[in-house]
């Protein structure tokens, strides 16, 4: 028997909306609605490539060495960017996670992850996909089941796609602030939009720019959401939202321009919810303290016109 790179693949659908969750890495490889992709994510005899639709657990983006210091002892994480000296989006990503609460329409994936030297603490993980008539719904818990305190943060990775390339989309932003970064990608500061070539709080095409950046001070709705667009500019009916619950104080936009595959880059646009800014083990801003018995959920989607 060949067993898919992926793992176990899991459909769910609602009307003509069909998502492929997978078992290795927990994540989301496909969502589409009818024959229009509304993800750039990749084929079942595909290995996942630049964290395509993955949770990131329990940091998202970039831990810079790979070292952090929690509670008076430090712990060092291998380096899998090694090039730029980062521990890159978690230790989840390609673990065999488990389909469990499976209907038609929706499916929770779990995860114990047991300590490591890496990271010493013990979380049970559960990211629940369900479809419905208002899109995709992406709700993440954590629960500290070990006996100390854990630092945790979460994110997500999913690429949107609107058709061709991201240059040719029309983006908006809900962002007043943006996280300028050094060579190695972890940020130096926080600045003012405004005036700059990040400022999307207005729908403005990409072009050619090139974005690998955070954002945050995110402007939200009534309901409490920041919602991220994308468009297409010949057909404005073409449209694609992520929305974040308020757990989500960032978010990091990527225009695919270093994704391994030459072919791929800027096919997709990586809109990530995070709940803290890349490097957050190091610098403790908005890292989360979870206490033993502890459990945090947090929550996004995806809309498509």
């Amino acid at each position: 028997m060949t067993v898919m790179p992926s793992g176990q693949q899991v459909g769910i659908s609602h009307g003509k909306q069909h998502a492929t969750v997978v078992e290795a890495g927990g994540g989301l490889r496909t969502y589409d609605i009818g024959q229009r992709p509304v993800l750039d994510g990749y084929a079942a005899h595909e290995m996942v490539t630049a964290a395509r639709g993955q949770p990131l657990v329990p940091w998202p983006n970039r831990l810079h060495g790979g070292a952090y210091t929690w509670d008076g002892q430090a712990h060092q994480v291998p380096l899998d960017e090694p090039e730029k000296g980062n521990a890159l989006h978690g230790l989840t990503r390609y673990r065999n996670w488990v389909a469990t609460d499976q209907s038609a329409s929706a499916v929770t994936m779990k995860l114990r992850l047991h300590p490591s030297p890496a990271y010493p603490f013990t979380l049970d993980l559960a990211v629940r996909y369900a479809l419905g008539d208002e899109g995709l719904l992406v709700e993440t818990t954590a629960t500290n089941v070990g006996p100390t305190a854990a630092p945790y943060a979460q994110g997500a990775h999913p690429y949107l796609t609107v058709g061709g390339l991201v240059d040719d989309a029309v983006l908006t932003i809900p962002a007043q602030t943006w996280l300028p970064t050094d060579e190695n990608q972890i940020p130096t500061g926080r600045e003012a939009v405004k005036g700059t070539a990040y400022d999307f709080r207005e729908p403005r095409k990409i072009g050619e720019l090139p974005i690998d950046y955070a954002f945050t001070d995110l402007l939200r709705g009534p309901d409490g959401l920041a919602r991220v667009r994308l468009e297409s500019a010949q057909s404005p009916d073409q449209a694609v939202e992520v929305w974040l619950d308020e757990g989500y104080p960032y978010l990091e936009i990527f225009t695919g321009d270093t994704v391994p595959d030459v072919d791929r880059r800027r096919h997709g646009l990586g809109v990530e919810p995070m709940t803290a800014p890349p490097n957050a083990f190091v610098t403790a801003q908005d890292l989360i303290r979870l206490e033993p018995h502890e459990t945090v959920t947090r929550r996004w989607g995806i809309q498509a016109g």
